[in-house]
């Protein structure tokens, strides 16, 4: 009597087992039984872990940017602090330096890095620090120790640079000679360690500093980043605004201001041919016809109006074809006043 084998085609799993229950076995003992289901999860894990990985990772552009605001942070506290105390004594803060600036730095520390897992670059960037020796595929963020050892790293490192420079300036014993070859031997080998992970960080883009990368916390995103999609309307009016404004750049040097000044001036201000009462030379002098002052040094042009010797050799070395903004008249010599004229019109006044 034949049995046939019927699997059920609504079940895939009873399919597969019948399909595994009929297979004949001991035909081909060198052919390895597969189990599709678990090389799709484990496929399906692996694409997930990728998944996650590309998006915790962040651009070297930006972390570097972080690092730039932190230093931009520290000189602008800096320079608030100081100015506090711009009314002491000079050179109050000198003799304590270092120590002033490790307290304000640790205090920034603990409110940004102990407290939220950032500094203030970081946080305007929307990133953070992570703990990368965690095992776990969900954001862990760095222990208490790391925070600690990141405080001794960067604000005692930085404090016991400065406060050595200071104590072996003026020292020219032979112990603090060594002392100084040792601790510039020291900061020699910590700069190179600083080179060699930056270029490993150029090419991995993790571990932006030696301190990231020896206490082992990297920068991840505090949120997903979304795509940011632009419409075609506003890359268009930003290309146009963008080119005109370049334009205007490249326009505005060549445009002779002062000419033009005194091209409207001349059109607005109705100019008389003959002279009357109020432009005569004497009437005139007792301005300049540019600045509005008494002039000094008076000189002439040629016509009925005095100028500041100074005001207008500049304004002839400025623009060759210069004309009097009062007539219109071009310049073809500067003469000084006539000393009759100048000591007349003083005692006028």
């Amino acid at each position: 009597m034949t049995c046939f084998l019927t699997p059920n085609k609504g079940n895939p799993i009873d399919r597969d087992d019948a399909v595994q229950d009929a297979a004949p076995t001991g035909t081909h003992p060198h052919v390895p039984q597969i189990d599709y289901r678990q090389e799709t999860f484990r496929e399906g894990m692996a694409s997930r872990d990728e998944e996650t990985k590309g998006a915790d990772r962040v651009l070297r552009i930006s972390q570097l940017d972080a690092l730039e605001l932190n230093k931009a942070l520290e000189q602008l506290v800096w320079s608030q602090f100081t100015q506090c105390f711009h009314g002491f004594k000079p050179g109050l803060l000198a003799r304590f330096e270092p120590e002033v600036k490790a307290f304000l730095w640790l205090f920034l520390w603990r409110f940004t890095v102990y407290s939220k897992n950032a500094t203030v670059g970081q946080s305007v960037l929307n990133i953070q620090y992570k703990n990368d020796f965690s095992p776990s595929l969900r954001y862990q963020p760095p222990s208490k120790n790391q925070k600690l050892w990141y405080a001794v790293c960067t604000i005692g490192g930085k404090w016991l640079e400065e406060r050595c420079y200071d104590l072996f300036q003026n020292r020219h014993l032979a112990s603090f000679r060594k002392a100084k070859q040792c601790v510039n031997f020291v900061v020699g080998l910590l700069k190179l360690g600083g080179l060699i992970n930056f270029l490993l960080f150029l090419h991995k883009g993790k571990f932006a500093t030696l301190t990231e990368r020896l206490l082992g916390i990297r920068s991840v995103f505090c949120k997903p980043q979304n795509v940011r999609e632009v419409g075609f309307e506003y890359m268009n009016r930003e290309l146009l605004w963008h080119g005109f404004a370049e334009f205007l750049i490249f326009l505005l040097p060549l445009i002779n201001v002062q000419k033009l000044k005194a091209k409207l001036s001349s059109w607005c201000v109705p100019l008389t041919g003959a002279p009357n009462g109020d432009s005569t030379l004497a009437t005139s002098g007792k301005q300049c016809s540019l600045c509005g002052e008494w002039p000094t040094m008076p000189h002439t042009i040629g016509c009925e109006h005095i100028f500041c010797y100074y005001c207008i050799k500049s304004s002839c070395l400025f623009d060759v074809s210069f004309a009097c903004p009062k007539c219109g008249t071009e310049v073809h010599s500067l003469q000084p006043l006539k000393s009759g004229i100048e000591m007349s019109e003083v005692n006028a006044i």
